[in-house]
């Protein structure tokens, strides 16, 4: 896996703190910083996530991905899955992610058991993301499952 980070600061104010990404698969994602009042010159301009922001986009998606996936495998009719995130970092340098929740909201008629095991497999086991981010952090997890309403 490989991607390049490139500055766009130089390109046209010649300050920010955006920068662009190109992944391996050739995807482009821009980041950029936080506007920094007490110095404008060295904050960004607040038009894209932040890079840590996207570090929990992908603990997210890695996470998500397992557990739709290992659903699907038990033949479970899942119609939908989201993660909510919300984190909390060291107050010093480096400000490492220390707190990390998780809150599957699971659409479909699946069981309870079966979700609580999705979440259990993909923290545990599969995802790389939140194996990682496990080293810094207290990961905990809880979900809710979401019936769909009778069509009338």
């Amino acid at each position: 896996m490989e991607c390049t980070v490139s500055w766009t600061g130089g390109l046209a104010s010649g300050s920010g703190m955006g920068f662009l990404a190109e992944t391996g698969s050739g995807h482009l994602v821009m980041m950029d910083g936080a506007p920094d009042a007490q110095k404008p010159e060295m904050g960004g301009r607040n038009l894209a996530p932040r890079p840590m922001e996207l570090l929990l986009t992908g603990l997210g998606g890695c996470a998500a991905y397992d557990v739709v996936l290992i659903l699907r495998r038990g033949r479970h009719k899942v119609k939908g899955c989201s993660v909510k995130i919300a984190a909390e970092r060291a107050d010093t340098d480096p400000k490492v992610f220390t707190r990390i929740n998780m809150h599957f909201t699971v659409t479909g008629e699946v069981p309870s058991a079966a979700v609580e095991r999705a979440i259990a497999m993909s923290h545990d086991k599969y995802c790389s993301a939140s194996v990682m981010l496990g080293k810094t952090a207290e990961i905990t997890t809880s979900f809710e499952i979401v019936t769909e309403a009778p069509h009338a």
